[in-house]
This record gives C-alpha cells, structure tokens and sequence, in this order.
C-alpha cells in the first residue's frame, strides 16, 4: 500500500540528518511536521475504512455460516420426510455456502492483518510526529547557534585573512629596506671621513719622516 511506504518513510527519517543537510531547516521541520500530520489524518481514515471492511466480510462470512447450517437442517428435515434428493440438494446447499464462508473468513483473517498493520503505523506515525513537535525548537536552535558560530568564525577569517597579513608584510620591508638604505648612506659617510682623516695622518707622517732625514743630513 503506497500510504504504508509513505508512512514509512516518514517513520525512518533522522531528523538531525535532516536538519544538518537542509539549506533551511526551520521551513524543512515545519514541512515535515505538516507532512506528517496530512499523513496521520490519511491513516486514520484508511483504518476507520478497513475496520468498516473487516465488519462487512466478517458479517458476511456469518450469514454464508448460518445458511451453511439452515440447509443441513432443511436436509435433515427432507431425511425425516423420505426425501433423498431434496435432502442431497439441500446438503449440495449447504456445501456450497460453507465453502462460500470459509472464503470471507480468509478474507477477514486478510483484513485484521492489514487493520493491525494500519493501527502499528497509525501509533509509531505518532510517535514521530510528537517527537518531531518536541524536537523542533531544540534542533531549530542548535542549527541557528551553528549558524551564527559559522559567521562569527568567517568574520575573524576575514578580518585575518592572507591579503590583509601580506600588505603588512610588505610594509613592513619598505621600512627596514629604508632604514637599510639610511644606515648605508650613513656608513659611507663615515668612511669617507675615516678614510681623510687617514690620508691627512699619512701624509703627516711622511712629512715627519722627510723632517728627520733632512735633520739628519743636515739639510734643514
């Protein structure tokens, strides 16, 4: 029966999995609690009809039953009379009706089975929805909280993200390329200086050097 695969399905759905994967969980859970009560309603109908099914082939059974035992007993009556071949008809009757009866009782048997089988999905359907009903609001918050955990964590990505931490970086050389480039000009600076001072005391020196020996051939 399409309505018991229906119901089913409804029964086995996992509605965590279900909220994890759904773009929109709210409108997934109220769908679904909607689907579920169309569905509650559609089994309840389907049973109160099977019942009714069940009453009329049970009914029927009976009265095939009960004319089953009238003919035996207008058999016996035609057995009393001397009245063989009316009493074979009558028992011909009466096996006919019983075989009739025995007919609607198989159909009864089929029918409580699927009554019982309605009356078990009608219960766990139930079930599912009650737990559906009570579920929804903690399910709907944990995915809103979820969701806002999400934006939170992609608002600090954002605000940390790799373009923002390489312009850093590259400001960051700029300046120690600058403070390179001052130290080196500096630095020339200062041997140049050094390097003067250095020709100045060499030339001094020789200077002295040259005053000696002219002292010492008395060349001054």
């Amino acid at each position: 029966m399409a309505l018991l695969e229906r119901v089913a399905t409804l029964i086995r759905a996992n509605l965590n999995d279900l909220v994890d994967k759904a773009e929109d969980p709210e409108k997934m859970i109220k769908q679904l609690i909607l689907d579920m009560q169309n569905q509650l309603m559609q089994v309840k109908t389907q049973v109160a009809i099977t019942i009714a099914d069940q009453h009329m082939l049970m009914k029927k059974r009976q009265e095939h039953e009960e004319s089953a035992q009238d003919w035996v007993r207008k058999a016996e009556l035609a057995v009393t009379k001397g009245q063989d071949d009316l009493a074979r008809a009558a028992l011909e009757r009466s096996m006919n009706a019983h075989k009739v009866s025995e007919s609607f009782a198989e159909q009864v048997a089929d029918q409580t089975a699927q009554v019982e089988n309605l009356k078990t999905a009608l219960r766990k359907l139930e079930l599912k929805l009650a737990e559906a009903r009570s579920k929804s609001d903690v399910l709907i918050a944990q995915h809103r909280r979820a969701r806002a955990l999400s934006k939170a964590s992609e608002a600090r990505l954002a605000s940390g993200d790799g373009s923002q931490v390489a312009a850093f970086d590259r400001a960051r050389n700029r300046v120690s390329h600058a403070e390179a480039v001052s130290e080196a000009k500096a630095q020339l600076v200062a041997d140049d200086v050094d390097e003067r001072l250095a020709a100045l005391e060499k030339q001094d020196a020789v200077e002295k050097l040259l005053a000696e020996l002219k002292a010492r051939k008395g060349l001054s």
